[in-house]
């Protein structure tokens, strides 16, 4: 990553059920356009938007709800690269920097993927030690560190 590349602004949210801390496992889902890849619900920041109301407004669009409590977040932006054949699609942005948050489903929330625009077709709650197994590969680094980071803090 070199500083004349530019890196579109998005969050990602990382979810595990109304009963954690009891279950930590987390949620991912599958794309609608990509068999077989699964990833964390993420979206792009809007102009004007602050990171976290991004981050309830791509809940409410990806998986058709908003009803999380945010529990901690990632404490500065990851930034990663797009493969080739992605950076192509999303010009002039050579990979995203996110912000990442942990947050848990409130008790009564109902996940919908079948909202305006899917973007994913099937999800599950995964033991965090499976989750790499499921993640697209340029995506696997981002994920670790994330992933240690709660970890160490004894979210996760």
């Amino acid at each position: 990553m070199t500083e004349n590349k530019f890196y579109r602004p998005n969050v990602a949210a990382i979810i595990v059920s109304h009963e954690y801390p009891e279950i930590k496992d987390v949620f991912i889902a599958e794309r609608s356009d990509l068999v077989g890849v699964w990833q964390f619900p993420q979206g792009g920041i809007d102009e004007g938007e602050s990171a976290e109301e991004a981050l309830f407004r791509e809940l409410g669009e990806e998986i058709g709800t908003k009803k999380v409590e945010v529990i901690a977040e990632y404490p500065e932006w990851i930034a990663y690269d797009f493969p080739p054949h992605v950076a192509a699609k999303m010009a002039p942005y050579a990979g995203q920097k996110q912000r990442y948050y942990l947050v848990r489903l409130k008790k009564g929330a109902k996940i919908n993927l079948d909202t305006k625009h899917p973007e994913f077709k099937a999800y599950r709650f995964v033991a965090v030690d499976e989750l790499l197994g499921h993640i697209a590969h340029f995506k696997k680094p981002v994920y670790e560190r994330v992933i240690s980071y709660f970890r160490a803090k004894g979210y996760l």
